[in-house]
């Protein structure tokens, strides 16, 4: 029997729940086509996610409570409690349960990653989770002026562009389990997301590029749709693979996978309202950084410009397929 296709997929936010959302439907237990390994940064800053980490001294748990519905099993009244938000209360309006929970597991547990792995359990999650570090950690950014700000929500609000992103403390280690899974990978997805805030953070945690580097897995980049105002404005596909080579590795990547549908007239003109408009595939300048091109439709159709989960998916399957050749030609 062939063994499940193994996926670790690096990220944060929307963009990686969308990823692990496509992938849940292949990795049920019963028979699982694949193996998920998502790996999350941590250096949200905002709303409940920092209002905790805060008044508690925790890791920000928004962008793990999020995979972790993603991934669950029960998409009906457990995920809905986990994301339940309540809306007042002294002391409890705006935060969601399942941070809360997450937030009570750490201080029962006294480590993160320990209260993740249990209310995973609890969720029976398709896939394990990981944090991309157990430390607590800033993000700082140099701005193309010169000016040096701290902290994600602050720099996803900049007006200068960002030259460049790390952590503080710089010294911050990875989990074991995240670098075997992606030595032992067959494909390794970066994005999509917000790449300076919620991708290139997880490059920077001591180990995790290089151990991704080394790995025979195959490695691809989601580009984002739409510019993002704070981070990436006017940015083309090639601008977003040259920044997360500037931070880790040049040829870190194997595939770029960018968009070909077109964005709905009225969708369009609420983003140019805020001058924002859709990544440029230069597809030329891809080329000319030794990356293949994955192109399709990869829109959902939804109030926003949100990747679809099932089209996500069954790219990343297709490269998962490509990736296990490649480590069988190789072993």
């Amino acid at each position: 029997m062939t063994s499940p296709l193994r996926i670790v997929a690096i990220g944060g936010g929307t963009g990686l729940s969308a990823v692990l959302q496509g992938l849940r439907k292949y990795a049920q237990p019963a028979a699982p086509a694949i193996e998920i390994t998502a790996v999350v940064t941590v250096t949200d800053d905002g709303g409940s996610s920092g209002r905790l980490r805060r008044e508690f001294e925790v890791l920000p748990p928004g962008d793990i409570r999020n995979c972790m519905v993603a991934l669950s099993e029960d998409e009906a009244l457990l995920s809905r409690l986990f994301q339940y938000r309540f809306q007042n209360g002294h002391g409890l309006k705006g935060h969601s349960f399942g941070n809360l929970f997450l937030t009570a597991l750490t201080r029962v547990t006294g480590d993160f990653h320990e209260a993740v792995k249990v209310s995973s359990e609890v969720l029976r999650i398709a896939g394990n989770i990981y944090p991309a570090t157990a430390k607590n950690i800033v993000l700082e950014a140099t701005l193309e002026n010169g000016r040096r700000v701290t902290g994600e929500t602050r720099i996803s609000k900049s007006r200068s562009p960002i030259s460049r992103i790390r952590l503080r403390p710089g010294k911050c280690l990875p989990l074991p389990d995240t670098l075997k899974a992606i030595a032992n990978a067959d494909l390794i997805t970066l994005g999509p997301g917000s790449l300076f805030t919620s991708i290139i953070p997880n490059l920077l945690v001591e180990g995790i590029s290089r151990a991704i580097r080394r790995s025979p897995a195959i490695k691809a980049y989601f580009v984002n749709l739409m510019w993002q105002p704070g981070e990436t404005m006017t940015f083309r596909a090639s601008d977003h693979v040259r920044a997360i080579y500037n931070h880790s590795a040049p040829g870190l990547l194997d595939y770029a996978i960018v968009n070909t549908g077109s964005v709905r007239p009225a969708l369009r003109r609420k983003y140019a309202s805020q001058q924002v408009m859709p990544v440029d595939v230069d597809r030329e300048a891809l080329a000319s950084l030794g990356l293949e091109v994955v192109a399709g439709n990869l829109l959902h159709g939804s109030a926003a410009v949100r990747h679809n989960p099932d089209a996500v998916a069954a790219v990343v399957l297709r490269l998962a397929q490509k990736g296990r050749q490649r480590r069988l030609k190789q072993g």
